[in-house]
């Protein structure tokens, strides 16, 4: 049974950092493209950040040089570093993996998904 569960989430202030975790079960992360995507109350999904099964990140605008995505294939875990947080960076954000092990440039279309975790809420305010 495909299984992810999300942790890390929190209150934190303007410019500070978070780690994200998202433990995977009843199949290998390594296999496959897994993403962080993240949901403000009134906005759509979007697409933070992914990694490949080659070990390929991508990341959104506004995240980039900010957010760092990694992979920790004996704890069978992805991370996702938040550094400088920003007020507009609060949001639920989601592990979620795809069957297939690359998307590339199609690798923020939630649709492109198929497993999703249960969310995490990061909350950035003074």
């Amino acid at each position: 049974q495909v299984q992810l569960v999300e942790s890390g989430g929190g209150l934190v202030q303007p410019g500070g950092s978070l780690r994200l975790s998202c433990a995977a079960s009843g199949f290998r992360l390594d296999y496959y493209a897994i993403g962080w995507f993240r949901q403000a109350p009134g906005k759509e999904r979007e697409g933070v950040s992914c990694i490949s099964s080659d070990g390929s990140t991508y990341y959104a605008d506004s995240v980039k040089g900010r957010f760092t995505i990694s992979r920790d294939n004996a704890k069978n875990t992805v991370y996702l570093q938040m550094n400088s947080l920003r007020p507009e960076d609060t949001a639920v954000y989601y592990c979620t993996v795809s069957i297939l092990p690359h998307l590339g440039s199609s690798w923020q279309v939630a649709g492109k998904y198929d497993y999703w975790g249960q969310g995490t809420q990061v909350t950035v305010s003074s």
